[in-house]
């Protein structure tokens, strides 16, 4: 029995007989790699959009004072019930799922809720009625927050506790020995 071998590379089963492929025995096709970045860029493009319009929606239509270059997740829940109660600082950074809420309707109260400048609050985080998170803070993910946060502090819990304090945050509540421990990692060969 002789064996049979070919040159070529195999085709993909669910590709059509003569279609072009998208891999060749390199890699991927400097044509497939532009129309997936093309492709990610429309989808970047349509989430910016999306939270544009969300931020405008939020600050015009309820009257939420929410600073231009704040980032919002698309998905994170600010309260409608109370919105003027709702501040949000310059280069803050909420989160997806992060919950900031002005009102208990138990007790009803209504209170506004500050997160300052350089803040970042962390994914499904929950922001109680009347807290006012400080400049350059950074809120845990999963963190509940039931008082005031200081300044340049770390929260993380439930109820939120101050893990650490004095950090140095950047833009969007990012440490500022984030790229020196990226670095070390890389240089570490673990990431």
């Amino acid at each position: 029995m002789e064996d049979i071998t070919c040159d070529e590379p195999p085709v993909r089963s669910c590709q059509r007989a003569g279609a072009p492929s998208e891999y060749s025995a390199q890699g991927p096709t400097p044509l497939a790699v532009k129309a997936r970045r093309r492709g990610l860029n429309r989808v970047l493009g349509l989430r910016r959009m999306l939270v544009g319009l969300k931020r405008a929606i939020n600050t015009r239509l309820f009257g939420m004072d929410i600073h231009p270059s704040a980032e919002l997740s698309l998905s994170a829940r600010l309260d409608r019930t109370f919105p003027i109660g709702v501040h949000i600082g310059e280069t803050s950074y909420i989160a997806f799922e992060a919950c900031i809420l002005t009102h208990d309707r138990t007790r009803g109260v209504y209170l506004h809720t500050w997160i300052g400048k350089d803040c970042f609050v962390g994914a499904r985080s929950l922001i109680l009625p009347g807290v006012r998170v400080g400049d350059g803070a950074i809120v845990a993910a999963g963190a509940i927050v039931t008082k005031d946060v200081p300044a340049r502090c770390l929260v993380a819990g439930n109820p939120a506790r101050i893990i650490r304090r004095d950090i140095l945050t950047g833009p969007y509540g990012r440490l500022h020995d984030a790229d020196r421990r990226e670095a070390e990692l890389a240089q570490a060969g673990l990431t």
